[in-house]
């Protein structure tokens, strides 16, 4: 199996299944003289981790980050960084009613059709318990960003056809984490709430769109011609479980505009210059990309969820001899996955921007 590694310079390799012994990792090319704040770290799991509120999966993990290699008296080596998050609430039982059987929209189908075998124990390599790893990796790469002035801050806009519509400026994202849909309006995040919880109780899923911005980005990071910063960022968001769409900037909406609109015009004000005398942009439709490159302003996207493919309730489907049967639903999932993915979205951006600011370096003298 291939398609495991992220990243160029600085790169996550990720192994394990959802119900198997462990979940890890390995982090190459990260610098050394790194200090790697464990706690922090640790904290990065559990806003990710199953059982944390009655609106997401109840399976009990406690998602503890075992390192294993590549850090000496708390600091990076330079060396390759193994670590393993050791599975503690296996219910494999759960799945044998589905052993033969195709879910549906899940990978049960393309992976026995690409591999002739599949774990079914939730999925095996296809559940997004996998994603643990990239909290790891991610929260190692924050580490790293912050010496270097930049953040990365996503939270939940949208659940269903609950919307927050104000603008991430006029926002305190301070307040993401103080309720459990992980929404920095308390009004709008307790309609969400209430939404999910009453989809939850008909045995249904619901879908959502988390936003995020990086700020503190300096000019100059991405690689064209292929290499773009907005690709890697669309390839990473595109490749956490369940996402289903990636836009940046204005994205869609941008094709009402006209370029005249659309245009980031540059202010000439001396006010408007950073430290480093870079220059700034009267408005940021571009979405601080311009080229495949950053420009100095803020960076930010939005990424769309489906809802979750496991439903507490009956379905027509077939199993792996071609023949209809009815499935229940059965075990531990969450009625709506996009809080606990908001951790994920920032893991994998910040994995996509350290990666770039390596490289950034060695594109000059």
């Amino acid at each position: 199996m291939s398609g495991n590694s992220f990243g160029k310079l600085f790169t996550l390799t990720t192994f394990g299944e959802s119900h198997g012994v462990a979940m890890g990792g390995v982090i190459d090319g990260c610098p050394a003289g790194l200090t790697v704040d464990v706690d922090f770290v640790q904290k990065e799991l559990d806003r990710r981790k199953p059982g944390q509120s009655s609106i997401v999966t109840q399976r009990k993990e406690s998602d503890t980050v075992e390192f294993l290699s590549g850090i000496f008296n708390g600091i990076t080596t330079g060396t390759p960084i193994g670590f393993i998050i050791k599975n503690e609430n296996q219910k494999e039982k759960d799945y044998e009613h589905i052993k033969d059987v195709y879910r549906p929209s899940h990978a049960d189908y393309t992976y026995e059709a690409k591999y002739g075998i599949r774990d079914y124990r939730g999925g095996g390599r296809s559940s997004a318990r996998e994603t643990v790893s990239r909290v790891v990796g991610g929260a190692i790469a924050k580490l790293i960003l912050k010496q270097h002035g930049i953040t990365v801050n996503a939270y939940t806009s949208q659940v269903g056809e609950i919307k927050l519509l104000k603008d991430v400026h006029d926002l305190d994202l301070t307040k993401t984490e103080t309720n459990a849909v992980r929404c920095p309006d308390e009004l709008i995040a307790e309609t969400m709430i209430h939404h999910i919880e009453q989809i939850k109780k008909t045995g249904d899923t619901i879908g959502g769109i988390i936003s995020c911005v990086i700020t503190g980005t300096p000019a100059g990071l991405g690689e064209p011609v292929f290499d773009k910063l907005h690709a890697d960022l669309g390839k990473a968001m595109l490749s956490i479980n369940a996402v289903k769409g990636f836009e940046f900037g204005s994205g869609f909406e941008g094709v009402k505009m006209k370029g005249s609109e659309h245009n980031d015009v540059f202010v000439e004000s001396e006010e408007r210059r950073t430290e480093n005398g870079e220059v700034r942009t009267k408005t940021n439709h571009s979405g601080g990309i311009q080229g495949g490159i950053s420009n100095g302003e803020d960076i930010y996207f939005r990424v769309a969820f489906k809802p979750v493919a496991s439903i507490m309730q009956k379905q027509d489907t077939i199993n792996n001899k071609g023949e209809a049967v009815e499935m229940h639903g059965k075990g531990r999932h969450d009625a709506c996955v996009v809080p606990r993915a908001v951790p994920i979205v920032e893991a994998m951006a910040a994995l996509v921007m350290v990666d770039f600011l390596l490289r950034s370096k060695t594109n000059k003298m």
